[in-house]
């Protein structure tokens, strides 16, 4: 199923009931009166975040959203019934933003919680509110106010806890299949990833995480070239990137240091704080080397990049060294949650 990570929708609050006119006229009642009731208050619009979704894909079909209308105002003293105000279900780590003006207005970023981004109306007020000692007979009433209209822009974080950043062909895709049970595109041509994959990586019994590969980067992503940088704000709330280097790209091809260079860049240009995250060097391809080539190769990419971190050298098309990685990074991940078991959000 195509990842969905952005949405538009129209929120419409309830607008408030209309207040009453009304005098009481009972028989063998001496003295009647204004006895209008208030409108009920218009339905309210929530947002909640929801644990048993993950898409956004809902809100292609269905867009408006409408809550009840508060009932007017009636005899008797009688105010109109509220509207009910209705809940909007949408994932967990849902940022929600004004069209209009471009402001956040909530994170969404926890299940259960409840944003709320269209007020309803206020009830009128019937004629009864507008008696008093020179006015006893008063025949006003107001209107009730209308709920609030708002056009939303939904944008969905990916809660991964592993992300994959890399070249286009680097690997990233087949990297995914070989640790789960996700089935990306793989081809041997670039951008074959055209929107998010998520796998869940099972290490062994009770022991998982969830692993993230957006399209791959390519120089001048930030100002819009390929497709990847519209999809790093997925890897904003991951704990830990993986770095995936072609360790043996085809001739004529920029050398693997360039590459791993020019990606750091992007990172830097989107985002400071993602550049700054943890990230481990991930050698792909070793099956098409020599031991003895690859570990020159290796050692002449670290010295390259000045290289202080972890580096694991894989081949994600046979497997190799896959779940030594695996391993590595869910103890990694375990570690960090001891340390601050929010994630830092």
């Amino acid at each position: 199923m195509k990842f969905v990570d952005e949405a538009t929708i129209r929120v419409q609050a309830g607008n408030g009931g209309a207040g009453c006119v009304s005098f009481r006229r009972e028989k063998y009642v001496p003295r009647g009166g204004p006895d209008g009731g208030d409108g009920g208050r218009g339905g309210s619009v929530f947002l909640v975040a929801d644990a048993g979704l993950n898409t956004l894909a809902d809100f292609r079909v269905q867009r408006r959203f409408q809550a009840a209308h508060g009932a007017p105002g009636a005899g008797r003293n009688r105010s109109g019934a509220s509207g009910a105000d209705l809940e909007v279900p949408v994932p967990a780590g849902t940022r929600v933003y004004a069209v209009e003006t471009g402001e956040l207005i909530g994170d969404l970023e926890r299940p259960g919680q409840r944003l709320l981004v269209a007020a309803g109306g206020e009830g009128g007020r019937g004629n009864a509110r507008f008696k008093s000692s020179v006015n006893r007979a008063p025949r006003q009433s107001t209107p009730g106010t209308p709920g609030e209209r708002r056009t939303l822009r939904l944008e969905l974080s990916v809660l991964a806890d592993v992300g994959l950043l890399g070249m286009p062909n680097a690997g990233k895709s087949t990297l995914i299949r070989a640790l789960s049970a996700a089935k990306p595109r793989v081809a041997d041509y670039p951008f074959t990833t055209l929107h998010p994959n998520l796998g869940v990586v099972n290490v062994d019994a009770h022991r998982s995480f969830v692993m993230a590969d957006i399209p791959g980067l390519i120089p001048g992503a930030a100002e819009g070239a390929g497709l990847g940088i519209r999809f790093l704000r997925h890897l904003a709330r991951t704990r830990l990137l993986l770095h995936v280097v072609d360790i043996a790209p085809p001739p004529g091809s920029p050398e693997p240091a360039d590459e791993a260079r020019a990606i750091v860049a992007e990172l830097q240009k989107f985002s400071p704080e993602l550049a700054a995250r943890e990230r481990w060097l991930v050698l792909n391809k070793i099956d098409l080397l020599a031991a003895a080539e690859r570990a020159r190769r290796r050692a002449t990419l670290v010295d390259a990049l000045d290289w202080r971190g972890p580096v694991y050298e894989i081949s994600a098309l046979t497997g190799a060294g896959t779940r030594p990685l695996a391993g590595a990074v869910m103890d990694r991940l375990e570690a960090l949650a001891a340390v601050d078991p929010a994630g830092g959000d």
